[in-house]
């Protein structure tokens, strides 16, 4: 299982965070009585703020989430996502090696299980006709058999990296919904992590990492970055 720790804010403004979320941690509660959250972590280190996120991220990616500190800034941020003036960049551990040193995904997303029948009810598929989606990529670093890419998230439908690349080819290694075979993602809910599930998948989360984000507030960009966490350095060495 994956050591969940406590999160680091990495960017600090009176109207805004930016905190740096491990794998394995909810971003909020999902119901009551559930595992500490997130935002249950930041309420506690600012409890005077009214605190509002403003993106939100799969409980096995990890990396940067923003948070409103005030009402009138989580309006103002909403604005600022929903029009795509927020760049939003993960890396992403695929399997495959690419060989087009950029590229982009244009092709709509929506629930697969609206369309057809499907396993797994939230899984995303590419449906013509539905909700526009657009991912750019870069090549960060080619190793055997896999790359690592440097992903720009234009639009922010709900797991676009991860249906967008499994549509190409290149899914993201430990993906058990969108990887080799959803299969996994079923026996990971009846049995959770096994060896065989290790042989298949070499990592226990969808190595997907929220690295930066750029801010354009009052006439300036805020940055915030986050490096590579350990589990994919150490992935990354493992497949060298």
């Amino acid at each position: 299982m994956m050591a969940v720790m406590s999160p680091s804010v990495v960017l600090e403004h009176a109207d805004l965070l930016v905190a740096d979320k491990p794998a394995g941690q909810l971003v909020h509660p999902t119901k009551p009585g559930g595992p500490r959250t997130l935002l249950d972590d930041l309420r506690d280190a600012y409890p005077a703020a009214g605190l509002r996120l403003v993106n939100r991220l799969d409980r096995e990616t990890s990396g940067l989430v923003l948070v409103a500190r005030n009402p009138a800034s989580a309006a103002r941020l909403a604005r600022l996502i929903g029009a795509g003036e927020i760049q939003k960049t993960y890396l992403a551990l695929v399997w495959g090696e690419v060989r087009a040193g950029r590229g982009e995904i244009v092709a709509p997303l929506d629930r697969l299980g609206a369309h057809a029948v499907a396993r797994v009810h939230l899984k995303r598929a590419i449906v013509p006709g539905t909700h526009g989606a657009r991912t750019g990529y870069c090549v960060e670093r080619r190793l055997r058999g896999h790359t690592l890419l440097r992903v720009r998230l234009h639009t922010g439908r709900l797991h676009q990296i991860r249906a967008h690349l499994a549509s190409i080819g290149f899914p993201i290694v430990g993906d058990k919904l969108y990887g080799p075979d959803e299969r996994h993602y079923l026996r990971f809910i009846e049995t959770g992590w096994t060896p065989e599930l290790e042989r298949d998948l070499r990592c226990p989360r969808h190595a997907l990492h929220a690295a930066a984000l750029d801010i354009p507030w009052d006439g300036s960009v805020l940055r915030a970055q986050s490096p590579l966490p350990e589990d994919m350095v150490a992935l990354m060495k493992r497949v060298m």
